[in-house]
């Protein structure tokens, strides 16, 4: 059977932003304009306006000018989400300087190795990661920073330490008449030019530094002004929950709220469901962008229990009055979130099928997105309003979406994707880069795939977790996972394959109220086993079910590194 590709596109000309701006541009630009507004506060914490961003970040640049740093040179950034990381951050890049963003959840051993791959000179750290890097194991290192106040830690460099100790010094002399609007300006950066150096561990253990152009930044940042930006006005609250050193949470909570004008929210230390819950009702954020697991918590514990009642459900069931019903139900749902986003945007990881189905079915503003890291990171987008059930949207503009399948609308193939958000490269790794970049410019996802007539996306899996068998047959797991996982006592699980057999892990919901001990949950599991291949295809049906009592280990997205239980 020959393979055939479907192509879906928007059209580039039209949907092309024509302020010509380029990225710096835009970070100025929003700068001058919200000078005396509320910019980034951690939460609880302190309030830096846009002026006063301003001024940090050309402290910094008098830092970096002064020890020598130089327009590509790489600096580090590795700590939870704070108004100090993202200053560190626009400083990097509106100086010219490389930003190499790392996740605090990586360990120690990870971030030596980050940094030394990456060459970076400087590296920022928060205060508790400060204690767990070891200065020794970076030997090319010329400087660490403390985000909290941007002390030093370490100095190998008598400018690096002069320039921090005459800081505020070299700023009043630089500026004696006060530091205003028309002193800021910022590098001017050119469309294939490196912003920074993106590394992830994905699920494969491995982690690669993805090159990400001025330009990929660009088409994120516009196509999110231009589809978010007239129902996200200036001046509004978004809460940034997602690690800043992700591109999901950098690009779409930081850098478009950021330039949107909003004032920014951070959580600045372990956020909690709890915490999360509380930050939403104070601060009630205009737009909420997460990922299904915090979604999924907040909808299982808090709203499923009061509507699984037999009276709900009978009130639920009636044509007179469910209308209603589903109205007051959505406007509860909608107060928990804090009660004025104009949508949550879900993305990352597949979001629960029962818990899409009950949101859809309230009238909930939710939508479900796509991306890579590789796309800095959007490929696919959809407006709540539009939200098709098990989509992720269509290709955003600026972006060519492919299915390399025989019968791309119903047979699931590779999705490849290529247009202006697409990365450069691995840094420092050819090898990856040509099994990832074609020589057309394709972007191989690695995520399979089914499209719609519209151009809906449709992800069935990844194509390393397709599982074939005994006769052939191609088995997505995570399909199996999404209906297991909204069975009685799953809070998550994972089919894998043992010889020919397949059997899932389960890691059991924990009820304080219950209190099951080990035998209770295994026969809740038989039960659940007989009930799953009832719904399930006889070459796909699972062996057995074990119990595993740790919760899975996961990426930054909350994906299970599925690599680690694989035996």
């Amino acid at each position: 059977m020959c393979r055939k590709e479907i192509t879906f596109a928007q059209n580039f000309e039209i949907c092309a932003m024509k302020t010509g701006l380029s990225f710096n541009q835009y970070i100025c630009r929003t700068i001058i304009q919200n000078w005396d507004a509320d910019a980034l506060t951690d939460y609880e914490g302190q309030t830096m306006q846009f002026h006063d961003v301003a001024r940090k970040i050309e402290k910094l640049h008098i830092l970096f000018e002064n020890c020598n740093i130089a327009k590509g040179d790489k600096i580090a950034i590795c700590g939870r989400n704070s108004a100090h990381w993202a200053v560190a951050f626009l400083a990097t890049l509106t100086y010219g300087a490389v930003a190499v963003p790392i996740l605090h959840e990586f360990n120690a051993e990870q971030i030596h190795n980050i940094v030394n791959h990456s060459e970076a000179r400087l590296l920022f750290v928060g205060d508790f990661i400060v204690k767990e890097v070891v200065p020794e194991a970076m030997p090319h290192l010329e400087g660490i920073v403390n985000l909290p106040d941007f002390s030093l830690k370490l100095s190998r460099s008598e400018h690096l330490d002069y320039a921090r100790e005459h800081l505020n010094m070299m700023f009043g002399t630089k500026y004696p008449k006060a530091f205003r609007k028309e002193h800021v300006s910022y590098h001017e950066d050119q469309p294939d030019e490196l912003a920074l150096i993106n590394y992830t561990s994905g699920t494969t253990g491995f982690s690669k530094g993805v090159m990400l152009p001025y330009r990929a930044l660009l088409g994120n940042l516009e196509f999110c002004l231009r589809r978010l930006g007239e129902h996200v006005k200036a001046g509004s609250s978004m809460l940034d929950i997602l690690p800043m050193a992700h591109m999901y949470g950098l690009s779409i909570e930081f850098i478009f709220g950021f330039c949107n004008g909003c004032h920014l929210f951070f959580l600045n230390r372990l956020p909690s469901p709890t915490l999360i819950a509380k930050a939403f009702i104070d601060i009630k954020p205009q737009l909420i962008v997460t990922v299904p697991l915090i979604i999924e918590k907040i909808i299982r514990k808090r709203v499923f229990p009061l509507i699984q009642s037999n009276r709900m459900k009978l009130l639920m069931a009636m044509p007179v009055v469910q209308k209603k019903v589903r109205e007051k139900i959505c406007q509860q749902v909608y107060e928990a979130f804090g009660g004025r986003a104009y949508e949550i945007i879900v993305g990352g990881a597949a979001l629960s099928k029962e818990v899409e189905e009950f949101l859809l079915q309230i009238g909930f503003p939710i939508t479900v997105g796509y991306g890579a890291t590789e796309c800095a990171p959007l490929i696919s987008y959809n407006d709540w309003s539009d939200h098709v059930a098990g989509s992720c949207g269509r290709a955003i503009d600026d972006m060519e979406v492919r299915i390399v399948s025989s019968n791309p609308l119903l047979t699931p193939g590779e999705i490849i994707t290529r247009g202006r958000n697409v990365m450069l490269g691995y840094y420092r790794n050819d090898e990856a880069t040509q099994k990832a970049l074609d020589t057309e410019g394709w972007y191989h996802t690695g995520d399979l795939g089914t499209i719609d007539e519209k151009g809906n996306i449709f992800i069935r899996g990844r194509i390393k977790n397709m599982l074939l068998g005994a006769n052939g047959q191609n088995i997505y797991p995570e399909e199996i996972e999404d209906k297991l996982n909204s069975m009685p006592m799953v809070a998550e699980s994972l089919v894998l394959q043992d010889g020919e057999r397949l059997v899932a892990l389960v890691h059991p919901e924990h009820d304080e109220q219950m209190n099951f001990n080990q035998g209770e949950l295994e026969d809740i599991m038989s039960q659940n086993l007989a009930e799953l291949n009832r719904q399930l295809p006889n070459y796909c049906r699972i062996a057995a079910i074990r119990l595993h009592e740790e919760e899975f280990q996961k990426t930054p997205k909350k994906s299970i590194k599925r690599y680690l239980y694989q035996a």
